[in-house]
């Protein structure tokens, strides 16, 4: 499911207030780089340039012309530069990893106003802060990335009424643990545009067309589904499936919590939960992971995370911003009754304005490197309108 949506890098001074959110703030710089949106392939090495301020679909649009694509979200309106600081999950994370496992450099501005390149043999430690550290090193400028051989997938989705939610997800638990890498899928509790209570699963194989016809056969024929709207579609249209159930202007709020596993009790209280959202306009979201992505080595990159690779998603959205309190208790509430079955491990770009502690279980294990390293490329927390890293971080305090 869809990550941030901003484009935009904060500097903030030290006046600001303590209470602004990530995307203005009082006494501050907001440098908005939305209209840097260009995206050069090399179609020859496979290799992206993007600019900051790009989306996906900017990148979709450009790579899809050589039957590439990059690993990158699943909502096209997501900038990419968000998206890829937490980490990047996407329709491709199974085949081909996270989008930070597809990064090759960066371009980054730091406080001082210094252009540095980070990759793999130029400032390797700020590489790797960036690979899943947020936005707290500098404002990236642009991004180089490794696309791979991608034009047409199976995707779409399949619908049943949500009195079958139960079997559909466990069910669709039990068919992701054998499934090939080429395939990704997520499963949601939402409602119908008649505001019908529905359960889907939404896949997208990224393979051979033909023998994903084979593989999705085990989902699509389960029980009686009332929409079967899986078919072949180009990478971009795929992207583009679920834009339409996030529109601009509407109030948002994510919780995330990822899990190792996920038990018949944690099921039964999904369910539960998502029977009893407070708008037709929220979801909740079981993704599943793993794959290529889950055998990086969680040390590898700054995302810690890669052996859980559950993420169960509550993400309220309304449209009266007088009922702003209501809707955002629903989210958090969701999360709390699964605290139980989880690992107390959160998937960064899910998250919203957070308290420290929270923040903290999102960098894991990797929160005093990162420190150190904020340390080096940030010492005043210049960068701090953020899910931010405090330079002053010690070994004992995460």
């Amino acid at each position: 499911m869809p990550t941030a949506t901003n484009r935009r890098q904060q500097i903030i001074r030290p006046s600001e207030i303590d209470r602004c959110d990530h995307i203005l703030c009082d006494d501050g710089l907001v440098i908005d780089i939305s209209r840097m949106r260009s995206v050069f392939v090399d179609d020859a090495t496979r290799r992206v340039r993007v600019q900051g301020g790009a989306t996906l679909g900017d990148l979709d649009r450009e790579t899809h012309v050589f039957g590439l694509a990059v690993p990158a979200g699943i909502v096209s309106k997501t900038g990419i530069g968000g998206l890829t600081l937490g980490g990047g999950v996407g329709w491709l994370i199974r085949k081909y990893g996270m989008s930070i496992d597809n990064l090759l450099s960066a371009q980054v501005v730091t406080d001082d106003g210094k252009v540095l390149t980070a990759s793999f043999s130029e400032n390797d430690d700020l590489f790797w802060a960036l690979r899943g550290g947020g936005g707290n090193f500098g404002v990236v400028t642009s991004f180089e990335f490794q696309a791979h051989p991608v034009a047409m997938v199976l995707g779409g989705l399949v619908l049943y009424p949500r009195g079958m939610a139960i079997d559909v997800i466990r069910h669709f638990r039990d068919y992701m643990a054998s499934a090939p890498d080429e395939l990704t899928a997520y499963a949601a509790l939402l409602h119908g545009p008649d505001g019908s209570p529905l359960v889907g699963v939404i896949p997208c194989y990224c393979g051979n067309v033909a023998e994903g016809e084979r593989v999705l056969q085990p989902l699509r024929k389960f029980g009686s589904p009332i929409v079967d709207g899986i078919h072949a579609m180009p990478f971009p249209a795929m992207q583009s499936l679920l834009g339409p159930s996030f529109p601009d202007g509407n109030q948002n709020y994510w919780k995330s919590t990822l899990q190792r596993e996920l038990s018949d009790d944690a099921i039964c209280a999904i369910v539960e939960h998502a029977n009893g959202l407070s708008s037709a306009l929220s979801l909740v979201v079981l993704e599943y992971y793993g794959g290529a992505a889950g055998r990086v080595s969680s040390e590898a990159t700054a995302f810690p995370h890669r052996n859980l690779p559950w993420d169960i998603l509550f993400l309220a959205q309304w449209t009266d911003p007088a009922q702003t309190n209501m809707h955002r208790e629903c989210a958090r509430s969701g999360e709390e009754i699964l605290r139980p079955f989880s690992a107390n491990a959160h998937l960064l770009s899910a998250l919203d304005v957070e308290a420290e502690d929270v923040i903290k279980t999102a960098f894991g294990p990797n929160l005093q490197r990162l420190a150190a390293i904020k340390k080096k490329y940030d010492p005043t927390n210049f960068f701090r309108v953020n899910h931010n890293i405090n330079p002053g971080t010690r070994a004992g305090t995460a």
